[in-house]
């Protein structure tokens, strides 16, 4: 009867639009009626799309069908090349003119304006302001320019060898080298083993400029290429606009074929086993290789396949979560789908785990039973309809927010039409649709998948590990061994009942004793009969989403130093135990179709939730909030399970170098600091642990919630916001104590310090520069403070990256806080070569020291401002800024309305403020931490 219910409420959803018309196998899908495609007599095709989320921008993006697939053997690495030297100048902006132009008008590098490539395509980002129409034409000559008229010339393109392997030194570790191993197995005897986007270092140090020249002629070309413009435009202006930018190009008189590129069957199963010292975790990659390329998917038939796909992942997917979920998890995380490998043309069955790395054989085993388990068995129906109705609830979620979908979602979908063919009926279309063709896929089609996914040949097995002392290496005959499941050993699965509620204990509802209004935030405030606080914004930004955070002081402050060290590893582990009786597989099979979320924390200075929901699924949000604070299960195995899937993320964080600095680096700041246990936790933080020491601390911390404030924003409703109030927190215990945030009175160490720490095999170096100390909040310096990193930033970019060509990426941030005491913080960040760490670091202290003695210029600072409108422009519309500020008001005992004057106090900056806001915290002591290699 249930699953009737089931599958009458998946046809409720689809409404008589769900029976507008009789779907047939053959009939193809449609294409997105509210996007304009067209293609231009050069071959050149677009798509534009009038979105108006958000106000006055547009999303232009060009992509060329073009990638590190196409190169010569003396071209690798050159792709990737091209796509920085677009940025280094072009016809109409010669130099760095380009971005220096587009940081004038609000637009960062680097967040903002960017580029990829891969092995198959490059594609080139550019958001604009759409409400100007001189800022709109110029994008328009910006990406024509990246496409047809960049300017290489030898002294720029020698210039930017430096940047460019300066990005190359960022990528080199441990993973890298198992990679190159692992990589000619996985694709073998392809293009695609030889051709890795970032190329070659010598290659890269030497090839001529002719090598570079001639791979831009060749492949960006109009037969290769699409313009994707979203935003709030007018369709036809753009549609005329791309004419006239586009038109006159032509191609190639002997134009190269573009080429599709094969990855060979072979028979045989390969197996690579690599292993490093500085690998981090231990991982295992499965993958059945398809003997033909994918189909294009183009009729009803097709999108049923490829949905029958979709819905045999969740379910095995859901498998695999409820093993990881046990006491004796076989793996940290794993998941398995049917899909695409680094090549374009070639899908495959994968099956992906982290595992421990004692236990490489026995995991394998899991992944290889599971699946066997299917192939034998088959899924249950109970997990038939759980599956469904998750992706129904999805398609059901999109479909309500249509209308407030951000352009940047949306061209992804423009550009996987382009490059592979995949389809945009776009939402409508699939929410009258999805439900009725869901419907169609019996449980034995989906069943009978597995038979075609699993086979003896064309079959890749990757296991990556550390390389230790007392670690055995797995060999190839084991893993072999491992492949062959015993089929007469398999159960079932067993597909236990759902629970019918959340909740196991009565509640006593209570009262809302006050409601206050905010007409200038649109807040409202309820005051609750224990205490406890409610407030709440009502927001039409998004259609299905609510988002939530609760807040309170106390946090781990109020513990002793010996609490401190036996908790602090076992707080994130607490809710693995799930509440209410209920285990974490239990809650998530409850929940299936159900969009809602509950996490609570506990940091330094606050405790509290964070989540999120749908206007539908509120009163399950509230019903988790209740039952962490009431009835948080006791758990010692769940935490068992918990602590070793901790131990295979994050044991051999410390092997990885950049990890190292951090907690060499940190531990050397923290060295007067009493309560300092570091960032990893080693066997014996672990041994030293105490489960039941922490649930009773989450209890204490937890005991009152007359010291919170339940904060939320979105689609709410007035009348169901005060019912579930009433019923899930006022009934909440309290008492009339109110906690304040504690200042232990631990400090970094002082002084003029540097520690240098040596760590890694790689050519590899970072750096980080630090000021911090005590100091008396100010809102006017803490804004400047703010602008003071995004401006030396700029200057950064221009000096170390730009002019020296010493880094790929460089950042500086500022800001100041009065939780648990007032203080300010700036830093400043680089990864560079070891044998440039102390030039760098001379040259970021003088960018800085010319702001200190002479101010910032008045462009940069400008530059600042207009970034900073353009994000709040974007952000004022976001549930997310409106629960931060709240927050954040909470934390500083500020006024909410502040939000309202952002604009305004931004604008009000000046260079002299700036100047003095560097002049009085940034020139006295500082901390200087180096990595640099063994």
């Amino acid at each position: 009867m249930k699953q009737i219910l089931k599958s009458a409420l998946v046809l409720f959803l689809f409404p008589a639009a769900l029976f507008a018309q009789e779907l047939k196998p053959t009939d193809a899908i449609p294409f997105d009626p509210n996007v304009k495609k067209g293609t231009l007599k050069n071959g050149l095709t677009y798509y534009i799309r009038k979105n108006s989320k958000p106000e006055n921008k547009v999303d232009l993006r060009l992509v060329i069908n073009a990638g590190s697939i196409l190169e010569n053997d003396d071209q690798q690495g050159l792709a990737h090349f091209m796509e920085h030297m677009c940025f280094n100048g072009t016809k109409r902006f010669p130099k760095n003119q380009l971005v220096d132009y587009l940081q004038s008008i609000g637009i960062k590098f680097g967040q903002h304006l960017n580029a990829y490539t891969s092995f198959d395509e490059t594609v080139y980002f550019l958001p604009l302001p759409s409400d100007n129409p001189e800022k709109l034409e110029k994008g328009f000559q910006i990406i024509e320019d990246w496409a047809f008229n960049a300017n290489l010339t030898p002294e720029e393109i020698d210039k930017e060898r430096g940047v460019v392997l300066e990005e190359y030194r960022l990528g080199l570790g441990a993973d890298k080298r198992m990679e190159d191993r692992y990589i000619p197995k996985m694709m073998y005897q392809s293009k695609y083993a030889d051709r890795l986007p970032i190329g070659k270092k010598e290659i890269l140090q030497n090839f001529t400029h002719e090598k570079l020249t001639n791979f831009y002629k060749d492949w960006y070309r109009p037969n290769l290429m699409s313009v994707i413009v979203i935003g709030d435009i007018d369709v036809a202006q753009m549609e005329q606009k791309i004419k006239d930018h586009f038109e006159s190009y032509k191609n190639p008189a002997n134009e190269k074929p573009r080429k599709v590129f094969d990855v060979p069957n072979h028979k045989e199963t390969l197996v690579a086993i690599e292993s490093d010292k500085e690998a981090a975790q231990t991982q295992i990659q499965l993958l059945y290789k398809d003997y033909e390329a994918p189909k294009k998917i183009k009729t009803i038939k097709d999108l049923q396949d490829k949905l029958t796909e979709g819905v045999f992942s969740t379910m095995l997917n859901n498998r695999l979560n409820e093993l990881a979920n046990s006491p004796t998890p076989p793996f940290t995380y794993g998941y398995t789908y049917h899909g695409g490998t680094f090549a374009r043309n070639k899908e495959a069955f994968q099956s992906f785990a982290m595992i421990d790395e004692k236990k490489q054989i026995e995991a394998l085993k899991v992944l290889v039973a599971e699946n066997e388990r299917v192939k034998k068995y088959g899924f249950t129906t109970g997990e038939f309809e759980r599956a469904k109705s998750e992706i129904i609830s999805r398609i059901e979620n999109q479909y309500k927010d249509r209308d407030k979908t951000n352009s940047e979602d949306l061209i992804w979908e423009c550009q996987s039409n382009f490059l592979e063919e995949s389809p945009m009926p776009g939402i409508e279309w699939e929410y009258q649709n999805m439900g009725k063709i869901l419907s169609s896929i019996k449980l034995e089609q989906v069943n009978g998948l597995i038979k075609d996914f699993i086979k003896n040949d064309n079959r890749v097995v990757v296991i990556t590990s550390p390389e230790k002392e007392g670690l055995k290496k797995v060999t190839e005959k084991e893993v072999l061994e491992a492949l062959v499941v015993n089929a007469k050993d398999l159960k079932p699965y067993e597909d236990k009942a759902v629970a019918s509620s959340l909740l196991r204990k009565p509640i006593k509802e209570g009262a809302i004793v006050k409601k206050e209004t905010n007409d200038k935030i649109g807040a409202t405030t309820l005051t609750l009969s224990n205490g406890a606080k409610v407030t709440y914004k009502k927001t039409d930004f998004k259609n299905d989403e609510i988002l939530l955070e609760a807040i309170s002081f106390g946090g781990t402050n109020m513990y002793s130093n010996e609490e401190i060290k036996k908790t602090q590893f076992a707080n994130n582990g607490l809710t693995e135990a799930g509440f209410s009786g209920l285990t974490q597989n239990d809650i998530d099979k409850f929940m299936a179709g159900k969009i809602a979320s509950v996490t609570p924390y506990i940091s330094n200075v606050t405790e509290g939730f964070r989540g999120n929901t749908t206007p539908k699924d509120l009163e399950y949000a509230f019903q988790m909030l209740h039952a962490y604070f009431t009835d948080l299960n006791f758990d010692k195995a769940a935490f068992e399970g918990y602590k070793q899937k901790q131990s295979n993320f994050m044991g051999n964080m410390i092997s990885q170098p950049g990890f190292y600095f951090q907690q060499e680096f940190y531990g050397y700041l923290n060295k007067e600091n009493p309560r300092w246990n570091g960032i990893v936790p080693t066997e014996e933080k672990w041994a030293a642990t105490d489960y039941e020491l922490a649930y009773n601390k989450f209890k204490e911390r937890f005991a009152n919630a007359a010291d919170f404030e339940f904060f939320f924003v979105g689609n709410v409703d007035d009348a169901a916001m005060e019912s579930f109030a009433k019923k899930y927190i006022a009934s909440l215990p309290s008492n009339n104590t109110k906690e304040t945030a504690k200042d232990l009175g631990y400090r970094f160490l002082k002084g003029d310090v540097k520690k240098v720490i040596n760590k890694g095999k790689d050519p590899k170096s970072n750096v980080t520069i630090m000021y911090y100390g005590d100091a008396t909040y100010s809102s006017n310096d803490a804004i400047a403070m703010t602008a003071l990193g995004e401006v030396l930033t700029i200057k950064l970019v221009e000096e170390l990256r730009e002019n020296e060509s010493g880094v790929y990426g460089v950042s500086a941030r500022g800001s100041m806080s009065k939780v648990p005491y007032e203080s300010y913080g700036f830093n400043i960040s680089f990864p560079c070569g070891p044998e440039n760490a102390e030039k760098l670091t001379v040259s970021a202290l003088a960018e800085l020291d010319k702001i200190v003695k002479n101010g910032p210029e008045e462009k940069d600072v400008n530059k600042y401002k207009e970034a900073e409108a353009l994000e709040y422009k974007k952000k004022i519309k976001e549930n997310r800024y409106w629960l931060t500020n709240f927050t954040r008001s909470f934390m500083n005992g500020s006024n909410p309305e502040e939000i309202l004057t952002v604009s305004e106090k931004v604008k009000a900056v000046t260079a002299k403020e700036i100047q003095e806001v560097a002049k009085k915290y940034l020139t006295k002591d500082k901390a200087i931490g180096v990595l640099m290699p063994e």
